[in-house]
């Protein structure tokens, strides 16, 4: 009690100023006290993080946008069809500005610990500045993708020249004009980054463990007429969104490709790879994720794209992925990528083969050769999804530790709460479709609900809420239902946590589709709270 009466009290805090913690400040700060604790110096997420050449969104910015306010969405314009991330920090900064939400967040003053005093029923937050704040509620939008993963390697302090990971970028920006440049990561983040670092550098050197399916963005400056059709019909496709596979409006077909000859096959294969969308591909038929025979189809039409792109048939065959099926990883989307191969200043190195052991003083040295570097990128990807909340030092009841109970692996509740941590909710927790699903509208739905639930709350006089263990283990038994009706068990990835070495874990990522997730999550409420215990 001692402890408590030097707090500041509040009803909620919500940690992560990215899209969804500014919409949950914007939802809720009207019939509740909120603070927003948010680790960087300003708005945005994701999008203020990585700011890295190239780097830029792959859902169209029509969609990639809020729907919460009707004048918003008429008066934004965006200039691409796929926005790039100065246009996206410059929106997330305008909403900042617009709704007033800057005055709730705390910024450069990430979350530190947390505590549940079972007696009070409150949470104790400890941040990095010596807040201490006391709160009913907590709302964690700590994002999917938000803790990179810094390469294991010895030596690093030892090399003398400039190291650079993609999620940390300078916001001035770096020059790579006649440097030596090694590029460690060929996932998302090194697709869009390569090939302007290619343009700049004298020598780029891109470090390879397991090549990606890419496929180009099409990106272009957006169509003011069909800026007008979405303008004109916001609501209504804002609807329709939520009810795909994907909250992303892709063509969704009804034939499977054993229903087509081999020419049609082709022929719809070609129209997905040059689509507007840059997921097409995936939906091309309605079984490439699901039937080995379709996406082996899919698979093998990308290969031969790269093959006729690269000329040098050793680089493509070392592009090409053959260990996983197309859509097991999240499917990159890039511009120029493959081409850029073609350049004379790159070249691919095979860290499967040839695995990088060491940063030396001078660069990096693989188990059978050395490079000499100037400048070490690392695209080394994140410790997904439970990465962000398990870097905070959180404790439930009895003493119990977040990071104690996901060491084999999270458990959740419809991914949206952890059984013996009451009041903690979570926006795009582990085992909710997070990038398996367009984020920015997801993530309003899952704060739609979660404000509901605490507005019950409040109104039938209820002051804490939890899951059960049976629960918990009910969301294990679909997650693991769905994903085996899938072909996402074949790949490594930080869908199922392999991309940490000794990261433990089992499939984190729903993929039964956001209209089966939402339904699944409205019925649990709506059926008496089904595995939420209440008092």
């Amino acid at each position: 009690m001692k402890d408590q009466a030097t707090a500041e009290i509040v009803d909620i805090v919500i940690i992560g100023a990215g899209f969804s913690g500014m919409y949950a400040i914007y939802r809720l700060r009207g019939d509740y006290s909120v603070t927003c604790f948010e680790a960087g110096d300003g708005v945005g997420g994701t999008w203020y993080w990585n700011r890295y050449p190239g780097a830029r969104v792959d859902i169209q910015s029509v969609e990639y946008s809020y729907g919460f306010d009707e004048d918003l969405q008429q008066e934004w314009t965006w200039p691409e069809y796929f926005s790039a991330q100065p246009d996206l920090e410059r929106y997330a900064n305008h909403v900042a500005d617009r709704f007033g939400l800057r005055e709730y967040i705390r910024f450069s003053n990430p979350v530190k610990s947390m505590r549940f005093d079972d007696e009070s029923g409150l949470w104790h937050v400890h941040a990095a500045n010596g807040d201490h704040v006391v709160c009913r509620y907590v709302i964690a939008a700590t994002g999917s993708l938000s803790a990179p993963n810094t390469p294991p390697w010895p030596g690093r302090d030892s090399f003398r020249g400039e190291v650079y990971h993609t999620a940390g970028w300078p916001r001035e920006g770096v020059d790579f004009t006649g440097k030596r440049v090694g590029f460690i990561g060929t996932g998302s983040t090194g697709i869009q980054a390569m090939p302007i670092i290619a343009e700049q550098a004298e020598r780029l050197y891109v470090f390879q463990r397991t090549p990606a399916f890419c496929m180009p963005s099409g990106n272009r400056p957006l169509d003011a007429e069909y800026e007008r059709e979405w303008k004109e019909d916001y609501a209504q496709r804002r609807e329709r969104m939520l009810d795909t596979y994907g909250a992303s409006l892709v063509d969704y077909p009804d034939s499977s490709a054993h229903d087509c000859s081999p020419e049609e096959q082709a022929a719809i294969l070609e129209k997905a790879w040059n689509s507007k969308s840059a997921f097409q591909l995936l939906f091309a038929f309605n079984d490439v994720l699901t039937d080995a025979e379709a996406n082996a189809l899919v698979s093998e039409f990308v290969r031969n794209k790269i093959r006729q792109i690269v000329k040098d048939l050793k680089t493509a065959e070392r592009l090409c992925p053959t260990t996983y099926p197309i859509g097991g990883k999240r499917l990159c989307v890039g511009n120029g990528y493959y081409e850029m191969y073609n350049r004379d200043n790159v070249t691919l190195v095979d860290v499967q083969s040839d695995p990088i052991v060491a940063f030396t003083e001078t660069g990096l040295r693989t188990r059978d050769t050395e490079y000499a570097l100037d400048v070490i990128v690392t695209a080394t990807g994140f410790d997904a999804v439970t990465g962000a909340l398990a870097r905070i030092d959180i404790e439930g009841l009895g003493h119990l530790k977040l990071a104690d109970k996901w060491a084999d692996g999270p458990t959740t509740y419809l991914g949206a709460m952890v059984a013996g941590f009451p009041n903690l909710f979570m926006i795009h927790g582990p085992m909710t479709p997070a990038a398996q699903a367009q984020m920015i509208t997801t993530g309003e739905w899952q704060v739609n609900w979660t404000a509901a639930i605490i507005d019950d709350m409040k109104r039938e006089g209820y002051t804490r809420i939890d899951v059960t263990e049976e629960a918990e283990q009910s969301w294990a038994d679909e997650i693991e239902t769905v994903s085996g009706q899938t072909l996402h068990k074949l790949a490594d990835s930080w869908y199922n946590a392999k991309n940490i070495e000794g990261k433990k874990g089992g499939f984190m990522i729903y993929v039964g589709g956001f209209p089966r997730f939402s339904r699944l999550s409205r019925e649990a409420v709506e059926q008496g709270y089904k595995g939420f215990v209440r008092s």
